[in-house]
């Protein structure tokens, strides 16, 4: 009897292992880590989903909607295991003036707009494009994000008036706001069997209920309590009128949303030592904006702070998303009295404890060794992210002044190595590439005026890179025809060549054949 009764229990265990593959097929995850950090991270997004739903002028359950159903589907669907999404402050400031000038029925329609031009974003593989924002930006972007989420911490410590609390309350928030971050610091280092963030959040709720003690709760903020998110087609005329009105917001919603996403992706990536999948992860961000704008949510996207809290829980793996989406809904449905008296104090230190996190000080203590063009992008990006709120609008700007200083620095590395052989055949060896920004300093190195009957333009060491170049050869091949004089261009790449080729009714050069040069390609 014994023996079959551990047969069968080891075959429910395998049981239980395949249905956790099925979210992630990939995964060793502790399932008991997941589920606890899924629970944290369900505490944490309910405040986070009432702030940004009544920055943008609605009603508290339009965020906690959204915030589960960006949270499932992309937890389901994603190409990040572990990362979190949810209604953000991002899409909030976006959608705030369209609440005021048309209503909600017109932010559900820009939602499911904008998640279909984020589906049409991943499925043309542009999730890859993230590869084309530098590390400056990336730091500044995650710097201003920390002082953001560090910023808003602060409105806790201050009454309804909005001023400074003063005297023993202020004292006793503070006191519990240490207490909180103090868990999370130091319990770590003595066990990790359990997440720091959810212990700390137990304690100090603990404290505050037995105790008695008088401190702000999520209930003061607003109530949650509701049902499951109801299916709900957007009351708007279909017009060409309307199209108008709602594409500039959902334009806009989709690339912050996707911006926001495929960096934090990119963080959590660094942070687990992993790779995600961009393309992936931006149609499942479409399909959540779609879902949330077709089940009565504001939409959103990935949510860095809840991320790391995730991850840093050790989490690693879809279950804690999905746990901590599902779990939302349960507070919102079912546990909406007990989540209502968990005590602001506990969820702030864990908030501030994120931001502490989220925020790359490393970039400081390197910051001398920096090239001063990166420090600029960097300083430039974490102001407009801190000031302006404006997440796509900063990492936009810090893309392409890096882009500028990028193309002015590789404009100053062309040089020509230049000699006469005993033909007296003058060769000209270009040393760096050819692009619009290079153009003038290339032109300055000849002499058609000077220079013998026939020249010869070597690119072994060069490329040529764009139609700017393409007309630089043009003028250069003019200069020396008015001199009735032979130009040459020689070890040119493919794709060099097939630039003139497609440039033929523009300029007209020899191409010099040499059997002998190997011309690298990628594989």
């Amino acid at each position: 009897m014994e023996k079959y009764t551990r047969l069968y229990r080891q075959k429910t265990k395998n049981e239980f292992k395949k249905i956790i593959n099925l979210f992630d097929k990939n995964s060793e995850a502790n399932v008991k880590t997941e589920i606890l950090s899924g629970l944290t991270v369900a505490m944490a997004l309910v405040p986070e989903a009432v702030a940004f739903a009544m920055i943008a002028g609605l009603s508290p359950l339009t965020g906690l909607y959204a915030a589960f159903m960006m949270g499932l589907v992309t937890s389901v669907l994603g190409g990040r295991p572990g990362m979190i999404s949810g209604a953000t402050g991002a899409v909030a400031i976006v959608i705030v003036s369209l609440v005021k000038s048309h209503g909600i029925e017109y932010v559900f329609a820009t939602v499911i707009l904008a998640g279909i031009i984020q589906m049409a974003a991943g499925f043309l593989k542009l999730g890859k494009l993230i590869r084309l924002v530098p590390h400056p930006v990336i730091f500044g972007f995650v710097n201003g994000l920390a002082i953001i989420i560090f910023m808003t911490q602060l409105d806790q410590f201050k009454d309804a008036s909005g001023s400074w609390l003063t005297g023993a309350n202020m004292y006793l928030l503070l006191a519990l706001v240490g207490l909180t971050m103090l868990i999370i610091w130091g319990l770590p280092k003595i066990t990790k069997a359990i997440p720091a963030s959810l212990t700390a959040i137990l304690v100090v709720f603990a404290l505050v209920y037995f105790l008695k003690l008088d401190t702000k709760t999520v209930g003061d903020i607003a109530s949650i309590k509701g049902g499951f998110p109801p299916f709900h087609i957007p009351e708007i005329p279909f017009t060409l009128e309307t199209l108008q009105i709602i594409l500039p917001y959902a334009a806009i919603v989709a690339g912050v949303g996707l911006i926001e996403s495929l960096l934090t992706l990119n963080i959590v990536d660094e942070i687990t030592e992993t790779r995600g999948q961009s393309n992936r992860e931006a149609v499942a961000q479409g399909t959540a904006n779609i879902m949330s704008g077709f089940f009565s949510g504001m939409g959103g996207c990935a949510m860095i702070g809840q991320s790391l809290i995730n991850v840093s829980n050790g989490a690693r793996a879809r279950l804690s998303g999905i746990v901590a989406s599902v779990m939302l809904l349960v507070f919102v449905m079912y546990g909406s009295n007990l989540i209502e008296k968990v005590p602001m104090a506990a969820l702030t230190g864990l908030m501030i404890m994120v931001a502490v996190g989220t925020f790359e000080w490393a970039s400081l203590r390197i910051f001398r060794r920096f090239p001063k063009s990166d420090v600029l992008v960097m300083v430039l990006v974490t102001l407009v992210t801190v000031f302006l709120h404006n997440l796509a609008l900063a990492v936009l700007i810090g893309v392409i002044i890096a882009a500028l200083v990028f193309a002015w620095d590789n404009a100053k590395r062309i040089r020509a190595r230049k000699f006469i052989d005993e033909q007296g055949v003058k060769h000209y060896e270009i040393y760096g590439p050819l692009f619009f920004a290079s153009t003038t300093a290339f032109a300055e190195k000849f002499d058609p005026f000077n220079d013998p009957s026939e020249v010869i333009v070597d690119f072994k060491e060069s490329r040529v890179a764009d139609m700017s170049a393409i007309e630089a050869l043009n003028k250069l091949t003019e200069r020396y025809h008015k001199q009735n004089k032979k130009i040459h261009l020689k070890h040119l790449s493919p794709d060099c060549r097939q630039l003139i080729k497609n440039a033929e009714s523009v300029i007209e050069v020899n191409i010099i054949e040499d059997p002998t040069y190997k011309v690298m390609t990628n594989h």
